[in-house]
């Protein structure tokens, strides 16, 4: 097996894990209430998603 020659140092390895870090998930507008929300998620203020009625948010019960 092949093994590295040198030590790689901090400023290299930090380089080379800079495009490894985890991105926080796209915001939109929902819009009925026009809340910020993640995309593709149902909108926890009035439980709508692609302006149909997903949750019931009285008796917090799923209508579909």
């Amino acid at each position: 097996m092949a093994e590295p020659k040198k030590r790689t140092n901090n400023s290299k390895q930090g380089m080379r894990r800079m495009h490894d870090k985890v991105n926080g998930g796209a915001l939109v507008y929902c819009e009925k209430c026009h809340e910020l929300k993640e995309k593709h998620k149902v909108c926890y203020n009035c439980g709508t998603y692609k302006t149909k009625s997903v949750i019931d948010l009285d008796n917090t019960k799923t209508v579909a």
